[in-house]
């Protein structure tokens, strides 16, 4: 699909949701300056033609604060500070882009322009090996979700934790 295909599509399916307008060029450009890295481009046009949030398997976080909540933070910027302090191992430019609960995120990589996606799963093992890539792009990931094969629970096709992982 390209990048149009997928517009329409997320359009489509997410119609009559009632989630929130789409979000403005500048607020998309303040919050690539906290993350130091731009958005990947198909993400950055749902957020600006789309809607700010509510879309993907368990919708995605705003850009925003909206009244509606997709996650325990109030938007992007909180959810990124959140996984970007000093002590967390997640490294720059990975944002946290869907709460999936019981402390599980799907991450997005802003250092790559398809933006390549990354599981946070603690529970699997320790903090130090929550973040793994699930080597799918945003496209790939958006297209299990369209196709109704989006994953519950542990990504199948992450790097899985180092077998001596021991739980601090």
């Amino acid at each position: 699909m390209t990048d149009d295909e997928f517009v329409l599509a997320v359009r489509k399916h997410v119609a009559g949701r009632g989630l929130p307008g789409p979000v403005s060029a500048e607020e998309v450009a303040a919050f690539e300056q906290v993350v130091g890295h731009p958005m990947p481009e198909l993400l950055k046009r749902l957020y600006l033609e789309v809607t700010n949030g509510g879309f993907g398997p368990w919708a995605v976080v705003s850009v925003t604060e909206t009244d509606d909540w997709f996650s325990d933070c109030a938007d992007i910027t909180t959810a990124y500070r959140g996984f970007t302090d000093p002590d967390d191992v997640l490294p720059s430019g990975i944002v946290p882009l869907m709460d999936r609960g019981c402390a599980m995120w799907t991450l997005i990589d802003f250092r790559t322009a398809d933006g390549q996606m990354w599981d946070w799963d603690p529970n699997l093992c320790c903090i130090r090996h929550a973040p793994a890539p699930i080597g799918q792009s945003l496209a790939h990931w958006l297209t299990d979700w369209l196709h109704g094969k989006a994953h519950e629970g542990p990504y199948p096709h992450r790097a899985l934790a180092h077998s001596g992982c021991r739980t601090p």
